[in-house]
């Protein structure tokens, strides 16, 4: 029998170029604007959005965990700001939060990425756990997981514990017994370190950990090293029960 009993799995940064993707699905938004909302469209590329933005986070700080909220938000003041009624702002902020959020989980996956998700999930029950906003469902991955958590959901973002013991109460199993994969230092390694979960550093880029305090345990420079990783990790375990 597995020592780990459960994988939780980042996913902006660690299975797919976060950074790429948004920019592509802004790029898509711009183009509807253009087309749809005129008036809007001109706030949102000048500089009075870096302003707009700053008012919608202060007057909806309870949302900071939840981007897709926040986003609609912000799309609500542009049409407002652009002189739309409050009703015509509010369905037009919500068309073109759709515009985006279609392209934001139009996703291209770092090598070897799906074939590592269907290895782990033939072993091991599988949960999403993201800062993020990206629906599984969307992006093709949902057959592999067993659950999927956002910020959004617990109020709370990594590298708080709430999240991670969110992920460990659904799936009923304790912190020894799980490893969580990601690519961030603190939020994903340091997260899950402190609550008691092994870790793996998914390090695509070859940084150099530079921070004392954030030593993963275990590290990879390409998605198709997991597998062999978590062997590894398996193999030390049995060992320490011997």
């Amino acid at each position: 029998m597995n020592s780990l009993q459960l994988i939780t799995l980042d996913l902006d940064n660690t299975l797919w170029d976060v950074e790429k993707t948004i920019r592509a699905a802004e790029q898509e938004l711009v183009q509807w604007l253009a087309q749809y909302a005129g008036a809007a469209h001109k706030i949102y590329a000048s500089s009075d959005m870096v302003e707009l933005r700053n008012q919608t986070l202060q007057q909806h700080a309870n949302l900071r965990h939840d981007l897709s909220r926040l986003r609609i938000e912000v799309l609500f003041n542009v049409m407002r700001a652009a002189q739309y009624p409050v009703d015509e702002a509010r369905k037009l902020a919500e068309a073109a939060f759709e515009v985006f959020f279609a392209g934001r989980n139009r996703v291209v996956f770092f090598p070897d990425a799906l074939e590592m998700l269907q290895t782990l999930s033939a072993r091991y029950p599988i949960y999403a756990l993201t800062n993020g906003n990206a629906d599984t469902e969307r992006t093709g991955i949902s057959h592999y997981l067993q659950g999927a958590i956002s910020s959004a959901q617990v109020g709370a973002s990594k590298p708080d514990p709430r999240m991670f013991q969110a992920a460990l109460d659904q799936a009923g199993v304790a912190a020894s017994q799980c490893l969580h994969i990601g690519d961030h230092l603190d939020d994903d390694i340091n997260g899950a370190s402190g609550v008691g979960m092994h870790s793996v550093w998914v390090n695509l880029n070859g940084a150099q950990s530079v921070d004392k305090a954030a030593q993963p345990q275990y590290e990879v420079n390409n998605l198709s090293e997991i597998v062999g990783k978590i062997d590894l990790i398996e193999a030390r375990l049995a060992d320490s029960k011997k």
